[in-house]
């Protein structure tokens, strides 16, 4: 029997109420109030995430995040930048002690990734796995640049981002399942010495990453990709899941952590210039 994870669409919202939602999530599992949970969600406008650990005051060029009226967040877990615009977002939340994961975060990431392997496939893309020897050996700013261990790839270019975290005893994964890319955009996001370095950069970039309108004959949306990887997460995990909705109160929590957390100075303006300062 398939034991019952929940299933949250959370649809499009803003960048910090998006993370607030992922830590909500991992919360609640940690005090036993939800189970497992697979959760979807997209973003209202374009947004920048970076790393918890990130250095963005040397990398961000905030100029450029109010020139395209981006927002920025910092994410609870690392990795490197991610501009996420068009695209289906994915968290997995289950606890560290769960028999279906490994207590390795390499060997996590393996089982998880099968979710998005699935998918992408039933999407008729033929995706693999980043392998160790491919995992990058120096660390971008910009998340597609490199490919790090069992992240897709589809002909050698990336196909998504993933980040990984754990705390509470749970493990939060979310990740980033790109529909197309605005490379204008992104490079406009993170200083270059100059306008040259940064038209190269973009150019290696489009050679480096792929996304699924890239690829497939028929333009896919959020609503049409989402029952794909939903399915694959099911059948790579051997779960069933449940719709969940959230109630007033868990909504308040949502919000608490979005006004005192994420959509906070202290927190997003770690490592990071004052908007407007650059």
């Amino acid at each position: 029997m398939r034991e019952t994870w929940g299933l949250l669409d959370s649809g499009h919202c803003d960048a910090a109420t998006n993370m607030a939602i992922d830590e909500a999530l991992l919360t609640w599992h940690s005090e036993g109030k939800i189970p497992p949970t697979i959760r979807f969600y997209g973003w209202e406008k374009p947004s920048l995430s970076v790393g918890q650990f990130q250095k963005s005051d040397k990398t961000i060029d905030f100029s450029g995040v109010e020139k395209y009226h981006c927002d920025f967040v910092r994410r609870l877990t690392g990795g490197s930048a991610v501009l996420h615009d068009d695209e289906l977002t994915y968290s997995i939340i289950v606890s560290e002690n769960h028999p279906k994961i490994p207590t390795t975060v390499n060997k996590a990431y393996y089982i998880l990734s099968q979710g998005l392997l699935e998918g992408y496939r039933m999407l008729g893309i033929d995706a693999s796995l980043a392998e160790p020897k491919q995992s990058r050996s120096s660390r971008s700013a910009v998340c597609f640049e490199t490919s790090a261990i069992y992240e897709m790839m589809v002909d050698g270019k990336k196909i998504s981002g993933n980040a990984q975290t754990r705390m509470k005893g749970v493990l939060l994964q979310h990740g980033s399942i790109p529909l197309s890319f605005n490379a204008e955009m992104l490079f406009d996001l993170f200083y270059f010495s100059n306008d040259n370095i940064r038209n190269k950069q973009r150019l290696k970039f489009i050679d480096k990453a792929i996304s699924i309108n890239d690829i497939m004959n028929t333009k896919q949306t959020y609503e049409t990709i989402l029952p794909a990887f939903l399915k694959g997460f099911q059948n790579s995990l051997h779960i069933k899941t449940e719709e969940m909705t959230l109630d007033k109160a868990q909504w308040d929590f949502i919000k608490y952590l979005r006004e005192t957390k994420y959509a906070s100075d202290a927190w997003n303006q770690s490592n990071k210039r004052k908007m407007g300062s650059v």
